[in-house]
């Protein structure tokens, strides 16, 4: 029996990517990815998706008048896909609320941050300069507002004395490596639910949606 079909956005080198199509890869996993879809021709994603022989497209945003008409050539190539799920991997591009309404609770996104505090960009920067002693990362089903929607799953890092981004970026970024597949997986095996603006994942204790790090 195939499994939930998965469509990939990313914009850059695809390290979220890659562990997606490692997770999908291992037998019994629930998703298999369908299309990768890049903003940016030069994403070094899309040559990460066709060594492993996944379907790829290119839209570029410039191409296109309007932020609807770029919304609406990427909705179409993904429906085109099959593709059940959209999961947002380092994409770079604030989808409209159509695209976003149109995929309700069945669009996904990472993000290096303990959602809702540091949404945008250069998160882990803030959080170093902030003081935070504790950081992390967060999937979360997509809202229109920047940044927001339902959280379900999260990771914990600490922040070291001494850190830097780049070296508090790395740990989160392990660590997004399992989350992600993770959540896709729960959704795929139907345990997930949405009430309200919070996720419930069935047959397991509410703890199981935060990951502790190890250094922790």
């Amino acid at each position: 029996m195939a499994g939930m079909k998965l469509a990939i956005l990313i914009s850059g080198r695809g390290s979220n990517l890659q562990a997606l199509i490692g997770a999908a890869a291992e037998p019994g996993y629930p998703a298999e990815i369908c299309l990768v879809v890049s903003n940016r021709a030069d994403a070094g994603g899309l040559k990460i998706a066709a060594a492993a022989g996944i379907d790829t497209a290119v839209i570029k945003t410039g191409d296109f008048d309007s932020r609807d008409d770029f919304d609406d050539a990427l909705d179409a190539r993904i429906r085109e896909s099959g593709a059940d799920m959209i999961c947002l991997a380092g994409f770079m591009w604030l989808l409209g609320e159509s695209f976003v309404h149109g995929w309700r609770d069945r669009l996904l996104n990472i993000h290096p941050s303990l959602l809702p505090a540091f949404k945008g960009l250069h998160v882990q920067a803030q959080a170093v300069e902030m003081g935070v002693r504790f950081s992390g990362c967060t999937v979360h089903f997509v809202r229109p507002e920047l940044d927001d929607g339902p959280i379900i799953v999260q990771a914990v890092v600490p922040v070291l004395p001494g850190d830097d981004t780049e070296t508090l970026s790395a740990r989160i970024l392990e660590q997004e490596h399992t989350i992600y597949p993770l959540a896709v997986r729960w959704i795929a095996e139907g345990r997930v639910r949405v009430s309200g603006e919070r996720v419930l994942v069935e047959g397991g204790d509410p703890p199981e949606q935060t990951l502790i790090s190890p250094a922790v």
